[in-house]
Parts: C-alpha cells; sequence; structure tokens
C-alpha cells in the first residue's frame, strides 16, 4: 500500500482520469487559453517524462535522467506534431509573453541568494569572475586549436563556435555578438546568427549532458564535489543556511511579492544601466544580503517560497524549455562530424579550465564547472535550470544567472576588443 506509483504526488487512480481530460481537452478543441490551460498541461507532461527519465539506466545514470528527457522529449512531441499546435502556441506564449520563466528564474534567484549564508555568498563571488575567465580562455583557444588542424580555421572556431556557445544565450548572447561581428566584418547579422544558432542549440544540449555526467562524476569521486556546495568550505560560519521544509501560507504569500518586486526593480534599473534585468536583479539581492538590509524572517520567506517552485515547478518549467527554446530543426542540421567535434570542444574545455582555476580559488571542481563552466556554455536562463537541473545542484542557480548574465555581458565586451584587434 505505501508502494503506490505517485506521479506529482498523486496516485494513479486519479492521475489517469487527469491525464484523460486533459487528452479530451486538447484534441476536441476545448482547452483553456493563457495559465489555465498551459498549467496543467506543463505540470502533468512533466510529471510523467520525469518518471520516464529517472527510470531509464543509461539516461539516469549518465546523461541527467529526467530533466534531459523532459526537455528533449518535449521538444520532439512539438517536431513531430503530436502536440496539436494550439497547445503550442498556449506554452510558448506561457513561456514568453506570459513570463512564466522570468517569474521562476526570480524566485529561485532571489530566495536562493536571501537563503545563503552571508559570509559564503561574499567569499564566492570574489572569486568567480577569475574562473569565469579561466573558462572562456582554454574554452576558445583549444577550440581554435582543434578547428585549426580539422582544416576549420582558428578564427572561425572561435568567433563562430566557441565564443557564441560561451557568450550567454540568445537575447543575450548570439544576437547582440551577430551585430558586433556584422559591423566588424561588414556582413549582414542575420547570415552569421544562421550560422551561430546551430552551433548553440548543439552547445547548449551538450551542456545538459555533461551536467548529468558530472553529477555521476562527483558521486563516484567524492573528493571532486561539494554535493551542491560551491566553495570548500573551512570554518562553522561558512556554512550554508538551512531551509525549512515547513513554511505557512501567509510566507509564501510574502515571498512571491519580495521575489517578483526585485525583479521589477531589476528592470527599473536597465532604464539607466545598459545591463539584462537579471544582472541588475541579482546584483541587487546580492547588495541586499550582504549589507543585511532586510530582516532575517522575509529572507526565510523568500528562500521558501523558492524551495516551493523549485519542488512543484520545476518539471512543468523544462517542459516549457523543451517545448519554446528548444530547437531540433537546428541541433539536428548542426550534426556534421567536424561540427560537433568543435562544439564538443568548446564544452569540454570550459569545463577544464573552470575546474582547474576554480580549484585555486577555493570551489569545488565539479560545482565550478558546472556553474562558471557549463552555466557559460548554455542557452542562458532557461539552459541554467536545465543544466541545474540535470546535475541536481538547483540550489546553484544565483552563480549560475552570474554566468550567463554577467558572464554574457563580458563576453560581449571581449568579443568587441578581439575582433577590433584582429580585423
Amino acid at each position: 500500500m505505501k508502494n503506490r506509483l505517485k506521479l506529482f504526488g498523486i496516485e494513479m487512480k486519479y492521475f489517469i482520469p487527469i491525464v484523460i481530460v486533459l487528452l479530451l481537452g486538447m484534441y476536441l478543441g476545448k482547452f483553456p487559453k493563457g495559465m489555465l490551460g498551459a498549467f496543467p498541461l506543463m505540470i502533468v507532461l512533466g510529471a510523467i517524462l520525469n518518471y520516464i527519465g529517472n527510470k531509464l539506466p543509461i539516461v539516469k545514470d549518465y546523461l541527467g535522467g529526467g530533466p534531459i528527457v523532459i526537455i528533449f522529449a518535449s521538444a520532439a512531441l512539438m517536431y513531430f506534431k503530436i502536440i496539436p499546435e494550439n497547445q503550442i502556441t498556449l506554452v510558448k506564449e506561457f513561456m514568453t509573453t506570459q513570463s512564466f520563466l522570468d517569474f521562476y528564474i526570480a524566485a529561485l534567484v532571489v530566495g536562493s541568494i536571501l537563503g545563503m549564508n552571508r559570509k559564503l555568498l561574499i567569499k564566492a563571488a570574489l572569486g568567480y569572475l577569475p574562473v569565469i575567465i579561466g573558462g572562456v580562455a582554454v574554452a576558445t583557444l583549444l577550440t581554435g586549436v582543434v578547428g585549426y588542424f580539422f582544416n576549420y580555421g582558428f578564427i572561425n572556431s572561435i568567433f563562430y563556435i566557441a565564443i557564441p556557445i560561451m557568450g550567454g544565450g540568445m537575447g543575450a548572447g548570439a544576437v547582440p555578438l551577430s551585430q558586433i561581428f556584422g559591423q566588424a566584418l561588414k556582413k549582414d547579422p542575420t547570415d552569421l546568427l544562421a550560422v551561430m544558432v546551430p552551433a548553440i542549440a548543439l552547445g547548449n544540449a551538450l551542456a545538459i549532458v555533461a551536467g548529468g555526467i558530472l553529477d555521476k562524476l562527483g558521486k563516484k569521486y567524492r573528493y571532486l564535489s561539494g554535493d551542491g556546495k560551491l566553495l570548500k568550505v573551512q570554518d562553522d560560519s561558512m556554512v550554508a543556511n538551512e531551509i525549512s521544509d515547513t513554511a505557512t501560507y501567509e510566507q509564501l504569500g510574502i515571498g512571491i511579492v519580495i521575489s517578483t518586486t526585485f525583479f521589477i526593480f531589476g528592470g527599473i534599473l536597465t532604464k539607466f544601466i545598459p545591463i539584462h534585468a537579471y544582472a541588475l536583479m541579482i546584483i541587487t539581492v546580492a547588495i541586499v544580503k550582504i549589507c543585511g538590509l532586510m530582516n532575517e524572517y522575509y529572507e526565510d520567506c523568500c528562500a521558501k517560497w523558492f524551495s516551493f517552485i523549485m519542488k512543484n515547478f520545476t518539471s512543468a518549467l523544462l517542459v516549457g524549455i523543451g517545448i519554446a527554446y528548444t530547437n531540433l530543426t537546428s541541433v539536428i542540421e548542426a550534426f556534421s562530424p567536424i561540427y560537433i567535434l568543435l562544439v564538443g570542444t568548446t564544452v569540454i574545455g570550459a569545463i577544464i579550465g573552470t575546474a582547474i582555476v576554480g580549484h585555486f580559488v577555493g570551489f569545488y571542481m565539479i560545482e565550478g564547472s558546472i556553474t562558471a563552466g557549463l552555466c557559460m556554455a548554455n542557452m542562458g536562463g532557461t539552459g541554467d535550470v536545465a543544466v541545474l537541473s540535470a546535475a541536481k545542484r538547483m540550489e546553484l542557480m544565483p552563480f549560475a544567472q552570474i554566468s550567463s548574465r554577467i558572464g554574457g555581458a563580458f563576453m560581449l565586451l571581449l568579443t568587441s576588443l578581439l575582433i577590433n584587434l584582429i580585423v
């Protein structure tokens, strides 16, 4: 009796009727629009695919399990038109124009930063940028060398593969990069973007897979992993705060209000500071935490809201990532041996560079590689969620976001300097 199968905490005798109702609604054209339709579809599909992924032997042990199956199976369901077009549009709008991704990221960033130990946050931030630089340096140079020996070209390999992959995703990375390249090389940015997109898509996929592999590696070689802790903590004052499993309705409500307010404030700052709103939100929350400007009770409310969101909505979000952000066509078209080799070299270079530099600044090698390496190589906020889910280290989201946003801004600056020196 105690071992009855449950999906999303629901016994199968109740879960199956829910699935039937959703299927009837989809295929009879009676599916509600907006959040009312998107939420049940994404939650139920995410729960099913997560269960399958966590049961498949090789996928479960080496490729990230549920998260990677959710993303690519959802993308495949869209690609093969198994999910009706109306529901595809519904999920895409919910993820983008209705800002579910932003809502999720706000909860994770605000809650995880405010839930951190203050001294831990300060020490980690000081050592983080050198680790990012180490990963970028090894990834770009290694890819350039491999590209040179396989007649792809040293410069082409760096500018069209390595830098786009390490550049912070699509909107904050590839699009402005194509503008920078286009202006310097006197080429159409649209044509350059078409070259970059497959590298970014495939690099994101390999980064997700690598996240699962690094998790497995950390379990086998315990000295490489902090089990979700970035820093090699030396004293008890640096131990991360424990978040209680219990929360009142009031605390969750407070967490929603504070988290979303921080996100709005980040957007306001973009009017004056030309940096992505996520980065400004991270900086603002970090300042509040480091300076002790918020009452601990409200910090705890945000941390509990973050835990609630992470436990209940991660699988649903991954369905949205698979449908709205994972282009299987781009990934399939990129499958030439040399191209795949160069993309893989970039991801491996990012892992190696961040592991080595991270080790010397006091980071665990696995966590350093995941946050400063793979979360630079993925597709920004969506990739961060997928990589950390595959690596089973969602608590590292603040550092992943530093990589995707601040690290992405660093890549744009670096690219501008490099291309002006070369051209």
